[in-house]
């Protein structure tokens, strides 16, 4: 029996409301600014409606480059961003994938040693190894280019203690019934454990894939070429008007469009990144 409680339910979607509200309301202000000119922005109190220049503003932004004069457009930039999304997504997983592979299904000395020096990078993120890596980076002729935006990104310690836990719930019953039908380690990778960890490849692609995108330190350190600059760096350097005033309905108009590609990848992965995320069994 369902208890009808309706002073709770009014509650429950109250907070509800009110959290879309908190969430959706800056990115309200962000496509209000973005539809405004410069007059108006330097203006008080700022706008809360949706000006006329929306469409101008994204002509300016996508193909006249910095300050809607001569330079690289934006659009240059997403699509670098969106490559080093997708390499450092795509290089995480396969690597992860292989490794937890290797840890749970084959048997080699130090095995176990292997798995807890990969776990124990953990606590060396980007930012405490940045020098000796961008020093490997630039002796092997990598900077300004997607190799080395993406390549001392791949690795991932926690996607392959993810995998191996994943592959440790599958029930070795189906290695046994693969051994059997004459399978072999690649063929029980690829037809077996591949399919049934989808849902926890999804969840850690959309994961990835926003981290790939909004990652700003590296790529501002190891790009020099400006057909090379990914969206985040953008966002940045608008910001750094020096003694003029950023010209916000520009850098609005930018952070907009920096905002779609993840948003675009959460909605259309939502029902294999939850499931990917609560499912438990296999």
């Amino acid at each position: 029996m369902i208890e009808n409680r309706p002073f709770l339910t009014f509650m429950a979607h109250t907070v509800l409301i009110l959290g879309v509200i908190v969430v959706a309301f800056p990115l309200w202000l962000t496509f209000v600014a973005a539809s405004h000119d410069a007059v108006r922005m330097s203006e008080l109190p700022l706008p809360i409606w949706p000006g006329t220049h929306f469409f101008e503003n994204l002509d300016v932004v996508l193909n006249k480059g910095l300050w809607g004069g001569d330079g690289v457009g934006v659009s240059y930039m997403l699509v670098n961003s969106m490559i080093m999304a997708l390499m450092i997504a795509f290089g995480k997983i396969s690597i992860s994938l292989l490794s937890a592979f290797a840890i749970v299904y084959f048997r080699f000395p130090f095995r176990m040693g292997f798995f807890w020096m990969i776990f124990i990078t953990l606590m060396l993120p980007v930012e405490v190894r940045i020098l000796p890596t961008f020093e490997v980076v630039a002796n092997l002729g990598m900077l300004d280019t997607y190799w080395g935006l993406t390549v001392p990104l791949i690795a991932s310690a926690t996607a392959t203690f993810m995998f191996r836990q994943v592959f440790l719930t599958i029930p070795d019953e189906l290695l046994e019934a693969a051994r059997i039908d004459g399978a072999g380690p690649i063929r029980f990778f690829i037809d077996i454990l591949i399919p049934m960890s989808r849902t926890n490849i999804a969840a850690l692609f959309v994961i990835l894939f926003i981290y790939g995108w909004n990652q700003y330190l590296w790529p501002l350190l190891v790009t020099t070429d400006q057909d090379m600059y990914t969206i985040v760096m953008q966002i940045g350097r608008m910001l750094e008007a020096g003694e003029s005033v950023p010209q916000w309905h520009l850098v609005m108009m930018t952070t907009l469009l920096s905002v779609l590609p993840p948003v675009a990848v959460v909605v259309f992965m939502q029902r294999l990144f939850v499931q990917g995320l609560t499912e438990t069994e296999k």
